[in-house]
């Protein structure tokens, strides 16, 4: 979650008519009507965050129907890649046994290279004998060396037998050279289709992978901008809650100016040399504050909180921060009302935790103190203040790292990032 806790600025300069601190100043906002026209810039105010919060609502809807949309893409490739994968194990397992084959084949191949190369022996012995003794001549000198004719028959059969034998020879060489051939070449074939198929489902697996990878880099940047999404409409739901608390901050201040105004008409009435001279008197703190509270100073404002300042008002890491923060340990380390005021929100933040806001008016001058990160707040919207009054309790609620109480302040009503440096007009 952002640390921001809204993104907008949502404040409205408004000066409301009743009495802070016992000090009544006559300005435009303390009039009904300079009172009702705030009142209906805050409402307008909220009529378009109340359209941008159903926009975000739809834009919300929209991102989660694409991821629906991705996740079954995602479940697709998975289904693929599961698929090719087990194609890739079946004709891994064939070229094994493809290669298996190959082998088997390699010592037949052996085998028949060996009787190739007998015979191979055999007709060069053939070829010298021929071309030593003639060839075929030597065959008919057998045969006409013959001493009777049983004999010429014998003679005759033998040389026949011992030509028939050679062709043999040469027919059973020809035909292992053929097999060889043939043997070798289809294991080949069949190893290199293999093979290809193997490296082209490979490549299908790696491009399905790429696609899923694509997909759930997809599915991270919608959830993401889901997230995004979710929190801002945190935040103008947040920010519509402020506007909220000020629209009935303003209808209180109506109805109390209705009230002072009437109280004035009455006390003319009934005792006109003493008009308007009958001012609210400021009261001292009415509530009990703990020992270990700050003294309350005798100014407009007063200490918010006893500690240390761990961080001030400016640069910090890198960001700005936009308050100071005083820390001190313990169970219940007070945290009081810088100045008289209203509490218009009180309320738990996902940034700031259980975090108060109080409307001050100070010799004519509005401003808004935020205290956050509080472990509870012992004041509700509505509520009036006294300085010094203790409001809640110091914690670590909300996105904080330690025990503290982070003090902001605000020339006229809040808004986004314009606080301003609460040195000089809060004694810190």
């Amino acid at each position: 979650m952002k640390k921001s806790v809204i993104t907008i600025a949502v404040a409205t300069t408004v000066g409301l008519g009743t009495i802070f601190g016992g000090v009544t100043v006559k300005t435009e906002a303390e009039s009904i009507s300079g009172l009702k026209g705030e009142q209906t810039k805050i409402q307008d105010q909220r009529s378009n965050l109340k359209a941008d919060i159903n926009s975000a609502n739809d834009k919300i809807n929209t991102l989660q129907s694409q991821q629906a949309d991705v996740k079954s893409e995602k479940k697709r490739l998975d289904f693929a890649i599961d698929a090719t994968t087990d194609k890739i194990n079946d004709k891994t397992e064939k070229i094994k046994n493809t290669k298996a084959e190959v082998a088997k084949l390699q010592a037949e191949i052996k085998v028949i290279k060996e009787r190739i190369q007998k015979r191979n022996v055999l007709l060069k012995e053939r070829a010298r004998s021929y071309q030593e003794n003639g060839g075929m001549v030597s065959y008919l000198d057998v045969i006409m060396g013959s001493t009777s004719f049983n004999d010429f028959i014998d003679r005759a059969n033998a040389v026949a037998t011992i030509v028939q034998a050679d062709q043999d020879i040469l027919e059973q060489h020809e035909a292992d050279k053929k097999e060889l051939l043939e043997k070798q070449t289809r294991v080949e074939t069949n190893l290199a289709s293999l093979q290809k198929m193997l490296v082209d489902l490979k490549n299908m697996n790696q491009q399905l992978s790429a696609q899923k990878k694509e997909k759930e880099k997809l599915l991270a940047s919608l959830k993401e901008q889901e997230e995004e999404a979710h929190e801002g409409m945190l935040d103008m739901q947040e920010r519509e809650q402020i506007l909220a608390a000020q629209e009935a901050a303003i209808k209180r201040s109506i109805q109390n100016e209705r009230e002072r105004q009437a109280r004035e008409a009455a006390q003319a009435k009934s005792n006109p040399s003493k008009s308007g001279s009958s001012g609210s008197s400021s009261a001292s703190s009415g509530s009990s504050v703990s020992s270990s509270a700050p003294k309350v100073s005798s100014g407009s404002f007063t200490r918010p909180a006893p500690g240390v300042i761990t961080s001030g008002f400016g640069g910090r890491g890198g960001s700005f921060h936009y308050g100071f923060d005083i820390a001190k340990p313990g169970d219940n380390v007070p945290i009081v009302a810088a100045a008289d005021g209203e509490v218009y929100v009180s309320h738990y933040s996902s940034s700031y935790g259980n975090v108060v806001y109080i409307l001050h008016n100070i010799n004519g001058q509005t401003y808004t103190t935020v205290y956050a990160h509080m472990r509870r707040s012992l004041v509700g919207a509505g509520a009036t203040v006294k300085k010094g009054q203790q409001i809640g309790v110091m914690g670590n609620t909300g996105e904080s790292r330690g025990q503290h109480l982070h003090f902001e302040l605000y020339k006229g009503r809040w808004q986004y990032h314009a606080a301003i440096n609460p040195s000089g007009i809060v004694p810190l």
